[in-house]
């Protein structure tokens, strides 16, 4: 008898009109142009909001993808596994909720699922423009590779 597969979720937040705070967005819809592994599904979570509970409820795994404003390098891409209140990255304001209210919602209703956050330090004072900067689009890079061999790992 086989194990189920496990469903993977990757989670793309950001707003795109705001530069690089949509590099959650943008690097979602890279990782859909490379094959991936059976049950990892990608979605683009724009500016969140609760109607995205029905999709983190029904994975094994979630792989969130976030923009951060915090004292790192811009364009620095950090992975974190969030636990506690303190796991959680500031949020940014160009967000209908943040990563952590909607992670907080998803807990409270019974979500026990690992869960992975890539974040990427950004400039939360850039001008409005739905381009990447070139550190933005660096970063994406960098956080589809991280996600490509984690996927490809487990």
């Amino acid at each position: 008898m086989s194990a189920k597969p496990t469903n993977t979720l990757v989670l793309g937040l950001g707003n795109v009109l705001m530069g690089d705070e949509g590099v959650g967005v943008h690097a979602v819809r890279a990782l859909e142009r490379h094959p991936l592994p059976r049950g990892v599904e990608c979605l683009d979570g724009g500016t969140g909001g609760f109607i995205l509970l029905e999709p983190l409820q029904n994975a094994d795994r979630i792989i969130l993808i976030d923009a951060t404003a915090d004292d790192t390098p811009l364009g620095t891409v950090t992975r974190t596994e969030p636990r506690f209140s303190k796991d959680y990255p500031p949020t940014l304001t160009a967000h209908d909720i943040g990563v952590k209210d909607l992670l907080d919602a998803f807990y409270m209703q019974n979500g026990h699922r690992k869960v992975i956050l890539y974040t990427v330090s950004i400039d939360p004072q850039q001008p409005i423009h739905m381009d990447l900067s070139e550190t933005g689009r660096a970063a994406v890079d960098g956080v589809v590779c991280q996600i490509l061999r984690e996927l490809q790992a487990s």
